[in-house]
């Protein structure tokens, strides 16, 4: 009897209890959706700071790139997604702020994080595209790891499903849709994206390695890879963002920007660029080769050496005009 019970129960991906979303220290609170995204940033700092470095990249780099685009793709991805959402925050714009609740869009920090990037790839005297591209595989890194966070807040969660991982919500969940029973089973899109991103890297490396992806091109393979996976993602969920023309979510058509972006990356970059990328480093950056460079005490000898020939040469030419014999007088 007990055996027959035990085989009609559902399997499913139970929520984590919401004490989890954060953890206390003292008059702190970490929030573990917050740890999950910093975690994600280490994690692509690491990664990115390898592929750049090993390419010609100046040690330290990244991180000096990173101070940079970090605030700035947070700031686009809070904007976005409240713009995105309006709705949610019309009672209360305040809670706009609120980051640590959730409601970073990814499509957003990539608009915020590409200016800050520019701006600290100049600064650092790299090339932007060569900074993507070193940046694409690690950046689906960060993404899957900052989606546990949506996990841990209950949230990005699809249409309704019989299917074994159906992820469990809580009916108290404010996002709960209504008129549906309490037990229903929703698809787990956080995981989905999860594996769609780790699935992403392996692709790229294994594109790297049989075509050369540079210029920009890795960086263009990410956008198609990620901007496809959410366009089917978008499509599952139960609270869309706000509805735009043809009836789709605005997240759709961020994705499906994402991915002509990608695709015109890659088309423009090849034809500008067969040749291989030699330097990541802006012109002018380069480092000067040992045998070019030159002090100033060296520099200035050239000069000297020349001045002293010069001086010497009015003694030489009357050593050279003379008879060598004393001149003789009459008596």
């Amino acid at each position: 009897m007990n055996r027959a019970a035990a085989a009609v129960v559902p399997l499913s991906i139970p929520s984590p209890d919401l004490s989890w979303s954060g953890i206390s220290v003292g008059p702190l609170t970490f929030h573990t959706y917050a740890l999950c995204l910093m975690a994600g940033i280490a994690a692509a700092v690491w990664l990115t700071s390898r592929r750049l470095t090993a390419r010609g990249g100046p040690p330290g780099a990244v991180l000096d790139i990173a101070i940079w685009a970090v605030p700035f793709g947070i700031i686009g991805a809070r904007i976005y997604h409240v713009v995105t959402h309006l709705g949610n925050y019309v009672d209360d714009p305040v809670s706009a702020l609120y980051v640590w609740e959730g409601g970073i869009a990814i499509l957003g920090s990539l608009i915020g994080g590409t200016v800050g990037a520019a701006i600290g790839c100049r600064r650092a005297g790299v090339r932007l595209l060569s900074f993507a591209d070193a940046l694409a595989p690690a950046m689906l890194l960060a993404q899957a790891i900052g989606r546990l966070g949506n996990w841990f807040n209950h949230e990005l969660y699809g249409s309704p499903t019989t299917l074994p991982w159906g992820l469990e919500i809580p009916s108290s969940n404010g996002a709960f849709p209504p008129g549906l029973p309490d037990g229903t089973l929703f698809h787990p899109l956080f995981l989905y994206e999860m594996l769609w991103n780790l699935l992403g890297i392996a692709v790229i490396l294994l594109l790297e390695r049989r075509v050369a992806m540079r210029w920009g091109t890795a960086f263009g393979a990410y956008l198609v890879w990620y901007g496809a996976g959410r366009v089917w993602l978008e499509l599952l969920r139960i609270d869309p963002t706000s509805v735009t023309p043809l009836g789709l979510p605005a997240n759709v058509w961020g994705a499906l920007a994402a991915v002509v972006t990608g695709v015109t990356l890659i088309v423009v970059q090849r034809r500008r660029h067969p040749e291989p990328e030699t330097s990541v480093l802006l012109p002018g950056r380069e480092p000067v080769a040992a045998d070019e460079q030159a002090t100033p005490e060296q520099a200035d000898a050239p000069e000297q050496q020349e001045a002293s020939d010069e001086q010497a040469a009015p003694g030489q030419q009357a050593t050279s005009s003379g008879t060598g014999t004393p001149p003789t007088t009459s008596a």
